[in-house]
């Protein structure tokens, strides 16, 4: 109000309007409201005493009568955007809808004004300065990283993967390629061995890959990410939804490497990128007078790291947890791999655990199947125990089999399962399964004359054998039949009527 009571002593002292703005204390538009509120009030007589800030702030400060230039177009609509900007709409969205829906023709900069109009109304809410204990918490966050070159010359995104002691405010940075939970967990078993222990526990953001429902009093974290936390012995401690603050220590780490680091630097591939990070750390990082503590991270970092807990003598196993459903090939899908599972689970949903090394998958806490870990997308491991019988009865019998099986039941039989293989257009494999199968019915001695008398006919196939042993023509001769003159292999194998000669030299 400090300019208001300097205008009301000029006007006592007879300056014009004109005069007054000319000492750019205030527009000719705002003194012309001024003066004839000062008129009404008798603040121009000379022989009383000037208004105090309290007074002209009631007057000029709550309900001023401004110019009509200085009311906003979004005036009449204020009760609406109030209850939009309660519910946290954002900006362009209202913008769009008052256009759409309210026929307003102003500029989305009214709206932008406006909106901050309402958050100064809604006061900026206070804050608290936590104080941390040595080894008593770590922050860790994603940020975006530098853009690399792969070697076919794509260009390949990159994430800042941060961990940062709350009290030392020494930090564990590195460049990775997602943010899946592989590289979570990989993440924290490198920067707990970079400190050489670990925190009481982690202050994390709402990441899928660490926390799968993000809630205020119920966060649900992620199975993976628990068990993490149980082999190296610290807790998780989740910021509320949308409300990064909760961990700025880490959110100003990042904005620090993004900046300080990443600058006028050049990289070759990841593993450059990743030598030069941790070099920054050590050499820069770590021996700066940090803003907030006015120590050396490095320096604050040797009282802290005694503190911290000890790391297990042999590093735990971690492990990606992930539900599964069952496909009715008897395969899982895990990271675009193939992975068998008893063929009766089909349709089931079960649980998935990858380390680096193995698969397990579990239905009902009951271990069902183990593989070896396989990174090629597209690459299938299959067990043939997990096959349904009549599949591994297809898989098991192969043309080997069969003329072993064939070779042991006689020499015709074998003979035919050979000329069936050496068919050049059919596989025949089937045939030949059928053939063999046969000696459980009728026997080998049996199923080998109708073999015998089969080739007599130069007819090795499956259908005729069947048709001689279901009609006992095996118990005939062959050395008789063998006297009647053959027809000409044009008309067994094939011609107008091969079927038929076929059928009565068989009967």
């Amino acid at each position: 109000m400090f300019e208001y009571r300097q205008v009301l002593a000029r006007m006592r002292q007879g300056d014009s309007d004109r005069d007054i703005a000319g000492a750019r204390l205030m527009g000719r538009s705002k003194l012309k409201t001024v003066r004839q509120v000062a008129l009404n009030q008798g603040w121009l007589d000379p022989g009383r005493p000037l208004p105090d800030d309290a007074e002209l702030a009631g007057i000029f400060g709550r309900n001023p009568k401004l110019p009509r230039s200085c009311v906003s177009t979004l005036e009449p609509f204020r009760d609406l955007l109030r209850s939009w900007f309660d519910a946290d709409v954002q900006g362009t969205t209202i913008f769009s809808a008052l256009q759409r829906n309210h026929g307003y023709t102003g500029s989305y900069s009214a709206v932008r004004r406006f909106l901050l109009h309402l958050k100064a109304e809604r006061g900026i809410t206070a804050t608290t300065i936590l104080e941390w204990a040595p080894a008593d918490a770590v922050q860790v966050d994603f940020g975006a990283g530098p853009v690399l070159t792969h070697e076919s010359g794509i260009p390949l995104k990159t994430w800042f993967f941060v961990m940062t002691l709350c009290w030392s405010r020494h930090q564990y940075a590195e460049i990775v390629l997602d943010q899946t939970v592989e590289t979570w967990l990989a993440g924290h078993r490198r920067a707990f061995e970079w400190f050489g222990g670990c925190p009481g526990r982690v202050i994390i953001d709402n990441a899928k890959c660490a926390i799968t429902k993000a809630c205020m009093y119920d966060p649900e974290v992620q199975r993976s990410y628990a068990s993490a936390a149980e082999a190296y012995s610290f807790r998780i401690d989740a910021c509320p939804p949308r409300d990064p603050q909760k961990k700025g220590i880490v959110e100003s780490g990042v904005k620090y490497v993004k900046r300080s680091f990443v600058p006028l630097r050049e990289f070759r591939d990841l593993a450059d990128a990743n030598r030069q990070l941790r070099d920054w750390v050590m050499q820069q990082a770590g021996v700066r007078d940090h803003g907030t503590t006015r120590e050396q991270p490095l320096a604050r970092f040797a009282i802290e790291k005694p503190l911290l807990t000890a790391l297990p003598d042999v590093p735990p196993v971690l492990a990606v947890w992930s539900e599964v459903k069952v496909h009715t090939d008897g395969h899982v899908v895990y990271k675009k791999v193939l992975y068998s599972v008893p063929f009766t689970l089909v349709g089931k949903q079960l649980w998935l655990k990858a380390t680096d090394t193995v698969v397990q998958v579990f239905h009902r806490h009951e271990l069902v199947a183990t593989h070896a870990r396989k990174r090629k997308p597209g690459d299938r491991s299959t067990v043939r125990d997990h096959q349904p019988p009549e599949a591994q009865a297809w898989l098991e019998h192969d043309p080997q089999w069969c003329l072993a099986r064939a070779n042991e039941i006689g020499p015709a039989c074998h003979a035919v399962i050979l000329a069936l293989f050496n068919n050049t257009v059919l596989v025949n494999l089937r045939g030949a399964q059928g053939i063999v199968r046969m000696r459980e019915k009728y026997g080998d001695a049996r199923l080998n004359a109708a073999c015998e008398r089969a080739l007599t006919f130069s007819s090795p196939k499956y259908r005729t054998i069947k048709t001689i042993l279901d009609k006992g023509l095996d118990s005939q001769p062959a050395a008789a039949l063998a006297q009647t003159p053959a027809p000409a292999d044009t008309y067994l194998n094939g011609g107008r009527f091969g079927r038929d000669l076929q059928s009565i030299l068989l009967h």
